[in-house]
């Protein structure tokens, strides 16, 4: 099978597309940005972005003339006197707004990377002009009435199945978002959007700054426990803050070692009241009122564009459809798995002679974990040095899809930080240019908390493709000079899960960017089967040495490993399910809440938590849901997703060979080359030749099928 699954589905010829791209331009007016950061980007690998130049000043001006230019784009679409064509309506709609694109690229990264209070400022600002942008093109009804009439007609002008799909995803997303309501509907859909705007970036910076603290231990038996490599990032986390002592700064990847393995356990207690309490501390950090004004709004929203609720709405483009049926999952999995937790508390009091709390949790486990399984984590850690993992991850992505990486000359791409590091991929087979590859591995003050991966640039084929320009961005503790990084294995499994969203994109052959993006509950499948690479054999022998001996790691440790894999799923399952339960319960209410503490504490209350466990994300820090509406009444995406990876992981097992190449190829020509081009369940189906198993997902967790 091609590896260009989306190619063949839109079966239109290079000249075809020649001609079609030649009518789009003919349509937008031409036009010289005059900002120095709308320029189109120059350099090696078809232009990269000029990190050099990049100000929050020179920011600011880019965008605020890059809507300038957009807005002109878009009333030359929408009142170009021909009668409406996808050529000369449809394209140009992606072709609109490319400085801007640019613009706002940079200014992402800058925001969650750098976060600096200039770059702070300047999205507090333009966050809503860009809102106000967006609505204003959905909201021109001449353009609606253009997008409308190429997709009424899509199946009897002779359109392509691809390209009529981009026409009616795109006619069903503006009714989606307001193009269809009245002059006065739409002004208060935009006084919403505009208000939902303000409040995401709001909530962001204050989350960020409460993250931006930390727990000093001025004495050495404090930190009793913990492994040598956690005390040195401690101990170089004061350093960096003019302390005296150990710091356990405010993020998961400090925390949960700490309350996995320090023996002091009202210090425990202290780090871990700290650390859930982020966002409801009520001082100005506080992030309640946000919460509560964010609900209301889009309750009002919801009703505004004709839906139940704001769940209703937002789930319309995915792959569960409603609410009922991710609920139906999510119920499915969460009565095993808190059984599963009464069995883990019950072997943890018989260690601990006392109650469990949840500050205990983590570290008790880990006293079961050695006691059951004769496997402590420290054990594991000296094979998990961080550049010998990404290594492996870039093995994992040879072995797959073919894609190399290779280091770029130092000096040669810019990066946005010192820390940054560049890497060229290309195709194994012929050496072809595929894109850059960009790895942000560490914290630092203003950077958001967590692991994820952004996208620069995609080159679409509609525009003659390019180079693709990806990064993933961690949040490791930097080691002291000279000493290696080693990290846990769940932290080696969340490299690989970002690295698995960049290997996607990486491997894009989609012609319409409209086609670019995946349904939210599809998005996270393609990397999160990934992680169970991380383990496989050729791996461990290949990269995962001891960082001292150089020994890959020994058989009768991945053993015990394998073992112990169901080990804490009680905790794991219901630590994120219950978050993503709060969410929908949340988005769904008739009612929205005003008080979001007490509504967090029913919440938990009515679907039975343990009281052993606290919620992954408790509201008040809940990033996923309140800084966008990308994820919100979708945290449930990441389970929905599990079924389809785990039901992918057993067709690789089954196969006798991890790396099948056969399996491998159709994983990359369908799953993830393809995008959005054709529908994601079909698409599942052609890959697997049946729908996803959810009994894959209950054994991986080791419940009762």
């Amino acid at each position: 099978m091609a590896l260009s699954g989306c190619a063949s589905a839109g079966g239109m010829s290079a000249a075809a597309s020649a001609g079609e791209l030649a009518i789009a331009k003919a349509v937008l007016p031409a036009q010289t940005p005059r900002a120095e950061l709308l320029q189109p980007w120059t350099g090696p690998y078809e232009g990269v972005p000029p990190w050099g130049a990049v100000t929050a000043d020179k920011l600011k001006a880019a965008i605020i003339e890059g809507i300038e230019l957009q807005r002109a784009e878009i009333a030359a679409i929408a009142n170009n006197p021909e009668p409406p064509t996808f050529a000369n309506t449809l394209v140009p709609m992606q072709l609109a707004g490319q400085p801007l694109d640019r613009a706002t690229s940079m200014f992402g990264v800058m925001t969650q990377n750098i976060g600096s209070d200039d770059y702070n400022a300047v999205d507090t600002e333009v966050t809503p002009l860009l809102s106000v942008a967006g609505d204003e093109i959905t909201f021109n009804e001449p353009l609606f009435q253009r997008i409308k009439t190429v997709a009424d007609t899509a199946r009897t002008a002779g359109l392509t199945p691809e390209q009529t799909r981009v026409a009616e995803r795109s006619r069903d997303a503006f009714v989606r978002n307001g193009a269809a309501l009245d002059a006065a509907g739409k002004a208060e859909l935009g006084r919403i959007n505009t208000a939902l705007a303000n409040a995401f970036t709001s909530f962001s910076q204050k989350v960020v700054a409460d993250e931006n603290t930390w727990t000093l231990i001025p004495n050495e038996a404090g930190v009793a426990g913990l492994p040598e490599s956690n005390k040195a990032a401690a101990a170089g986390a004061a350093r960096s803050r003019n302390l005296q002592g150990w710091a356990i700064v405010n993020t998961r990847s400090s925390v949960d070692p700490f309350l996995t393995f320090a023996d002091d356990r009202a210090l425990r207690e202290q780090v871990w009241t700290k650390f859930v309490n982020r966002g409801d501390n009520r001082d100005r950090n506080d992030t309640n009122a946000l919460i509560a004004e964010i609900v209301a709004l889009r309750a009002q929203r919801a009703r505004l564009l004709g839906y139940g609720n704001h769940a209703e709405w937002r789930m319309q483009d995915t792959m569960a459809k409603t609410p009922a049926a991710a609920m139906e999952l999510m119920m499915r999995v969460w009565e095993p798995a808190k059984a599963r937790v009464t069995q883990e508390v019950a072997d943890m009091r018989e260690i601990a002679g006392h109650d469990i709390e949840p500050w205990d949790y983590l570290y008790y486990a880990e006293k079961v974990r050695k006691a059951k399984y004769d496997l402590d984590q420290n054990e594991l850690k000296p094979y998990f040095e961080l550049n010998a993992v990404k290594r492996g991850a870039f093995y994992m992505a040879e072995r797959l899809y073919g894609f190399t990486f290779t280091p770029v000359p130092a000096g040669s791409v810019p990066g946005f930080h010192p820390d940054v590091e560049v890497f060229e991929v290309k195709n194994k087979s012929d050496g072809s240019h595929v894109g850059l590859f960009y790895s942000d591995d560490f914290a630092r003050a203003g950077k958001r908390s967590g692991a994820w991966m952004t996208s620069y640039r995609i080159g679409w084929g509609y525009d003659g493709g390019g180079n693709k320009l990806v990064s993933n961005n961690n949040n490791f503790t930097k080691a002291e000079a000279g000493q290696p990084i080693l990290i846990s294995l769940d932290d080696a499994e969340t490299l690989f899960h970002e690295f698995g969203h960049a290997l996607h994109y990486l491997s894009y052959q989609v012609r319409y960017p409209a086609l670019g993006g995946t349904p939210r509950d599809y998005v996270e499948y393609p990397s999160q089967v990934h992680e169970h690479w991380v383990l496989s054999r050729p791996i461990l022998d290949g990269f995962m040495k001891h960082y001292q001996t150089g020994e890959p790691m020994p058989q009768a440790l991945v053993d015990k490993v394998e073992a112990a894999a169901t080990f804490n799923q009680g905790y794991a399952t219901v630590s994120y399910l219950s978050s993503a339960l709060v969410d929908m319960d949340l988005h769904t209410r008739a009612t929205p809440p005003t008080d979001i503490d007490a509504f967090e504490r029913e919440s938990l209350a009515r679907y039975g938590m343990p009281r052993e466990i606290v919620m992954r994300h408790r509201l008040p820090q809940f990033n996923h849901l309140f800084t966008s509406d990308a994820y919100s009444a979708g945290y449930y995406s990441y389970l929905w997703s599990e079924v389809m990876d785990a039901d992918t992981w057993a067709y690789f097992e089954e196969s006798g060979d991890v790396f099948n190449p056969d399996i491998a190829g159709r994983y990359k020509a369908i799953i993830l080359a393809e995008g959005n081009t054709t529908d994601r369940a079909d698409a599942y189906r052609r890959f697997r030749g049946r729908n996803p198993d959810v009994t894959a997902l209950l054994r991986v967790r080791g419940f009762p099928t």
